[in-house]
């Protein structure tokens, strides 16, 4: 590793990352680091601001890139989410960060007796953060916005799938940032999985759970810390309390936001038996309104690339020659699904059973499927029987039965009548659970993921903890040990009592 002292000068500004190697980057990065000392707040503030400006300033070139890397994707889409819909966190961080980073003490009685307790928040040093190709930027900029936060330095890798936006942002950093701040790792460095072996301080891993437990598995080698933000088969329920026509319209909505592209799309839904029929006509509905044509669509989102709409198409075609109903929303005349464009229509199936494909892969395309339920309890054992998923939605009111669907399942989170509601919490955690994920950003949750909380304890009391607890031992220390289980066997049966009431 490259030491302080063999940093002769400071890399300022208008250099390119990709005039270094990813080792390269990741040792000027840990060398500035070790020289410059943990940043105060000014800096912390700093970073974040240059991050947003990177964002703001080149908002209308990355919305074309993304165009272009999709094929087809509205503008309003790639602005609302990969630029303004970074802005939230990133400001909630920028206002949140002295706060945090102050040290915070703890056990005040016992430190009036001698005994100083108190919490450092210090960086962890060079974080990693690897993003996913459907919001290439939101979900790699809000990660480094809470990395900046917590005083580190950052590699940050977008899809390579995404090559145009990468080459826009890759492009401009430098006018933002010196590399051994912030360095925009492209294709032309290698391979995710190079990326992955990099013996960062934190790797942090935005995409899908087959590909995150590689990264598990180079970042282990190393001993590097990861976090992983994975996806999942996301279940909906519709209550016998909820209003079947807003339902259907939100999920109708929330399953084509940028194409079903979204790791947090409901992918099946739970409907009350007696409104099976009501549900899926109105879902139908709603598609045909939104979508009068598809084909030739700026606002459609394609599929990103040959592969997933092949993989998509198969599912669909897999569930009906098992037995599925297949509905599709297809204007008159257009040729859909169309390879050529990558694009799938708004499809709904119902009857899919055990077996076929669909039932157990994450579609990640506009696909819909519905089950009916006499009892909430089979929608809470299907859900229950799966790989815990990303996140959750509830169409109906805040009742006991959302209550009992939250204690017997497990999920990332839960959204009542709104689709990743929780995202827009500045103080909501975002992360999975068990297969859709581990580790939590967003808010002081992305502080504290890319910080280590660091004991201190001090004495300033007569008696040191090393003599009590070395040799010779002494009969008064077996008196005191005597003593301290009487005490502790007190406080234990109090407690079972307190329990059996």
């Amino acid at each position: 590793m490259t030491k302080p002292a063999d940093v002769s000068t400071k890399i300022e500004g208008n250099v390119s990352s990709e005039a270094h190697s990813m080792t390269e980057l990741l040792e000027i990065q840990r060398a500035a680091f070790l020289r410059d000392g943990i940043p105060d707040a000014n800096t912390r503030i700093d970073r974040i601001t240059r991050l947003t400006a990177l964002l703001l300033d080149h908002g209308d070139e990355i919305a074309e890139a993304l165009t272009v890397d999709f094929g087809s994707r509205p503008k309003e889409l790639s602005i609302a989410s990969d630029v303004a819909g970074c802005m939230i966190d990133l400001a909630h961080q920028r206002r949140g960060v002295k706060e945090w980073m102050a040290e915070s003490t703890s056990a005040k009685v016992q430190g009036l007796m001698g005994f100083k307790q108190r919490v450092r928040h210090d960086p962890l040093g060079v974080v990693g953060i690897m993003g996913p190709w459907n919001f290439p930027l939101q979900l790699t900029f809000v990660p480094a916005g809470s990395a900046f936060a917590a005083g580190n330095r950052v590699l940050l890798r977008p899809s390579s799938i995404t090559a145009r936006t990468t080459a826009v942002i890759a492009k401009y950093a430098p006018d933002y940032f010196s590399i051994e701040e912030l360095a925009v790792i492209t294709p032309k460095h290698g391979s995710g999985s190079d990326f992955a072996k990099l013996t960062v301080d934190h790797m942090f891993f935005t995409g899908s759970p087959d590909v995150g437990k590689s990264v598990a598995q180079e970042a282990a080698k190393n001993l590097v810390p990861v976090t992983l933000e994975l996806g999942g088969k996301n279940p909906a329920v519709v209550d016998v309390s909820a209003d079947i026509d807003k339902a259907a319209k939100m999920l109708a909505d929330a399953r084509m936001v940028n194409g079903g592209q979204v790791c947090l799309c409901p992918d099946y839904v739970f409907v009350p038996e007696a409104k099976l029929g009501e549900f899926t006509d109105k879902v139908m509905a709603r598609w045909t309104a939104n979508f009068a044509t598809i084909y030739d669509n700026p606002q459609y989102t394609s599929t990103i690339n040959q592969k997933n709409y092949d993989r998509i198409v198969d599912l669909i075609d897999d569930a009906v020659s098992l037995g599925a109903e297949k509905r599709q929303v297809i204007p008159g005349g257009e040729p859909l699904p169309s390879a050529e464009r990558r694009k799938i229509p708004p499809t709904l199936l119902t009857g899919v059973k055990a077996g076929m494909k669909i039932a157990d892969d994450e579609v990640f395309g506009p696909v819909l499927s519905v089950y009916p339920y006499r009892d909430l309890t089979e929608a809470i054992n299907h859900i229950a029987s799966n790989p815990h998923p990303l996140t959750m939605y509830w169409c109906g009111d805040d009742n006991d039965n959302l209550k009992r669907l939250a204690d017997n399942t497990r999920s990332g989170s839960i959204n009542g009548n709104d689709f990743a509601l929780h995202m827009f919490g500045a103080e909501l955690p975002f992360g999975g659970v068990g297969r859709s994920g581990m580790g939590a950003y967003h808010g002081k949750t992305g502080f504290d993921t890319f910080s280590h909380a660091r004991a201190v304890a001090y004495s300033s009391m007569p008696f040191t903890v090393a003599e009590m607890m070395s040799p010779p031992f002494l009969p008064r220390d077996t008196k005191m040990g005597n003593a301290q289980m009487k005490l502790w066997g007190f406080f234990n049966k109090r407690a079972q009592k307190k329990v059996r009431k």
